[in-house]
C-alpha cells in the first residue's frame, strides 16, 4: 500500500542523511519533495500543508545530538510527525461497555463492509472468545442478508434469522434483542450503503443509531477513496458520529493517502486494517509500525507476531527435533516455504525487515521473488515420496521426468537440491545445540541460503514467538533501531550483521547479494 511512499521519501531522505551538514536551503527543498510525494499520494492538501509548516517549525529550530547526522534529524522528526498524524497510539475495538456490546458497521456500497463484519465477528470470536452475534441491516441490496449468513456459516458465528419485509431499524431492535437474550457478548450490525452520500441513506444510519444505541460505530473505507476520503469521513462523522475507522484493501497499489488523511482530518483512530480477501486478513493499525514501514525502518514487532500466528507450534517442535538430530529432506523444505508464504511471502518478509524495503526490485530482478516460492514447491510435489526423502537418488532421468511434471528444467532443479544440500549442512551444524528459537534459526537459514547470507541473523536469528512475552516484543523493538538505523532508518554503514558476502546493492551501503552489480567505489 505505502511502497511509492516510501521509495519516494527513502529517495529523498537518502540524499539528506550522507551529509555532514544541512542549510536551511536544503531543508526546504527536501520538505518540497516531502510535499510533492504525499500529495501524490493522495494525501488532502489540507493535511499536507499543516504536516509540512509542523516538520518544517521542528527541523529549523532542532537541537541535533552530537552522535545524530543533521539530515538523520530531519528524518526522525518526519518520523515522528508521522506518527502523530497516523495517531499515536494504537487503539483497538472497545469492548467495555454491558453486554451484548453494540458494534454499528457503516460506509459506501462496495467498501468491503460485510466482509469486514465476518472478519471482526470471527476475530472477536477466535482470539477473544465472545459470543458474537452479525445481523444485516441491507434491506436494498439483493442478497445481502443470504450474503451474511454464509459468511456466518463459514466463520461459525451466530446470524440473526432473516425476516422479509423488516425494516433497517426494525432489525436493529430485533438484533439487540436477539443479543440480550441468547447472552451474546457482542452484536455486529452491518448497516446498508449507497454508491455515494446522499439525505436519505444518512437518515436511515441515524435511526439505526437511535434504535440501536452503538457503543462503537465503525466507518469501513476502501484504502483506494484517495481524496474523497476525507469528505466521505467528515460526511459520516458529523451525521452519525463514527468511534473509528476500518481500512479494506491495504494490500492493493493504493498510495496510502486514505490512512494519513481521514485520520488526520476526523480525529477517529483507525482501528483495524484489511490486509487481503480471506477471514484472518485483517490486522491491527499501529501507527508507529506504520510510519517505521513507510521511512524503510522494518516492523520487527508485526513480523514476529505474524510468525506466531501462522507457525503450527506442533510442527515447529516436530521439526526442532528433526534438526536437533540433523536430518533435513525435501519434505522439511517444502513445509518452510509453505511457512514463508503463509508470513507473507519474500516481499512481506523483506518489508518488515529494518532497511531492506529497498531491496524488493533488485531482488525481484535475481529472480528472488514470491513467484520462485510456486517453482520450487511445484519442483517439490512432482517428486515421489522416496525422492523427497532421499534427494541424493535424483539423477539425469529422474530430473527429466521431474521438470516435465512441474513446467520447470534441470538448472531450476539442480538450484534447488543445491540449496537444500547447503541448508541440510547447516542442520548437522547444529546438530545438538540447544535454544535460540530452532524454527527461527532455519527460517533464517533458509534465507540466507537464497541470497541473503545470514538470514535473519542481525537480530539474533527469529527468536521462537510463542514464548515471546510483550516485554520481550519491546525489547526486540528497541534492539533493532539500536542496531545502528538509528532515526533514518537506514541500514548502517557495514549493512546489518550477518548479512555479509557477495557485492553491495548501490546506493543502499547495506546487505548483499550474489550475481548483481557492485556498487560504485567511493
Amino acid at each position: 500500500m505505502f511502497e511509492s511512499l516510501q521509495d519516494r521519501l527513502g529517495s529523498i531522505f537518502g540524499s539528506l542523511t550522507g551529509r555532514g551538514a544541512l542549510s536551511e536551503k536544503d531543508v526546504s527543498a527536501a520538505l518540497r519533495e516531502v510535499r510533492r510525494a504525499l500529495i501524490e499520494a493522495d494525501v488532502s492538501l489540507e493535511v499536507v500543508r499543516g504536516f509540512v509548516e509542523r516538520v518544517r517549525e521542528k527541523a529549523v529550530g532542532a537541537e541535533v545530538l552530537k552522535s545524530v547526522k543533521p539530515g538523520q534529524m530531519v528524518v526522525k522528526i518526519v518520523h515522528d510527525e508521522l506518527v502523530e498524524t497516523l495517531g499515536s497510539e494504537a487503539e483497538t475495538i472497545d469492548l467495555n461497555a454491558p453486554a451484548p456490546v453494540v458494534i454499528m458497521m457503516v460506509g459506501l456500497q462496495g467498501s468491503g463492509k460485510t466482509t469486514t463484519t465476518g472478519k471482526i465477528a470471527r476475530r472477536l470470536a477466535e482470539r477473544d472468545k465472545k459470543k458474537v452475534l452479525m445481523a444485516s441491516l441491507d434491506t436494498r441490496r439483493p442478497a445481502a442478508q443470504e450474503q451474511l449468513r454464509q459468511i456466518g456459516e463459514q466463520t461459525g458465528v451466530a446470524t440473526l434469522p432473516i425476516i422479509a419485509g423488516q425494516g433497517p431499524v426494525e432489525i436493529a431492535g430485533r438484533a439487540v434483542q436477539a443479543g440480550r437474550l441468547g447472552g451474546h457478548d457482542v452484536v455486529i450490525l452491518d448497516t446498508a450503503g449507497r454508491t455515494h452520500i446522499d439525505e436519505p441513506l444518512m437518515v436511515e444510519m441515524a435511526d439505526v443509531r437511535r434504535a440501536a444505541n452503538p457503543h462503537e460505530i465503525l466507518l469501513v473505507a476502501d484504502s483506494l477513496t484517495g481524496q474523497d476520503a476525507v469528505n466521505l469521513a467528515k460526511s459520516f462523522d458529523e451525521r452519525v458520529g463514527i468511534t473509528g475507522l476500518v481500512l479494506t484493501r491495504m494490500d492493493g497499489d493504493g498510495r496510502g493517502g486514505a490512512a494519513l488523511s481521514m485520520r488526520a482530518v476526523t480525529g477517529k483512530p483507525v482501528k483495524l486494517i484489511g490486509t487481503g480477501e480471506k477471514m484472518d486478513a485483517l490486522e491491527e493499525f499501529h501507527p508507529k509500525r506504520i510510519a517505521d514501514r513507510i521511512l524503510g525502518m522494518g516492523d520487527i514487532v508485526s513480523l514476529v507476531e505474524r510468525a506466531a500466528e501462522t507457525i503450527d507450534q506442533e510442527k515447529a517442535q516436530a521439526m526442532a527435533k528433526k534438526m536437533a538430530s540433523g536430518k533435513f529432506d525435501l519434505n522439511d523444505l517444502s513445509d518452510q516455504l509453505r511457512q514463508m508464504q503463509k508470513m507473507g511471502g519474500m516481499g512481506g518478509l523483506m518489508g518488515m525487515m529494518p532497511g531492506m524495503g529497498k531491496m524488493k526490485d533488485q531482488m525481484a530482478a535475481a529472480g528472488m521473488d514470491d513467484k520462485m516460492f510456486g517453482r520450487q514447491l511445484a519442483i517439490i510435489s512432482s517428486m515421489t515420496p522416496h525422492e523427497r526423502a532421499h534427494p541424493e537418488v535424483l539423477k539425469h532421468s529422474r530430473k527429466k521426468r521431474i521438470a516435465a511434471g512441474s513446467g520447470t528444467n534441470a538448472a531450476e532443479i539442480n538450484k534447488l537440491l543445491k540449496m537444500h544440500r547447503q541448508m541440510a549442512d547447516m542442520m548437522k551444524s547444529m546438530k545438538g545445540k540447544k535454544g535460540g528459537g530452532m524454527m527461527g534459526k532455519m527460517m533464517g537459514g533458509m534465507m540466507g541460503k537464497m541470497g541473503m547470507r545470514g538470514g535473519m541473523g542481525g537480530l539474533g536469528g527469529m527468536p521462537d514467538p510463542a514464548q515471546m512475552s510483550e516485554k520481550e516484543l519491546r525489547q526486540l523493538q528497541k534492539q533493532a533501531e539500536q542496531m545502528g538505523l538509528g532515526p533514518g532508518g537506514g541500514l548502517p554503514p557495514g549493512g546489518l550483521p550477518g548479512l555479509g558476502g557477495g557485492p553491495r546493492l548501490p546506493g543502499t551501503g547495506g546487505p548483499s547479494l550474489p550475481g548483481l552489480p557492485k556498487g560504485p567505489k567511493k
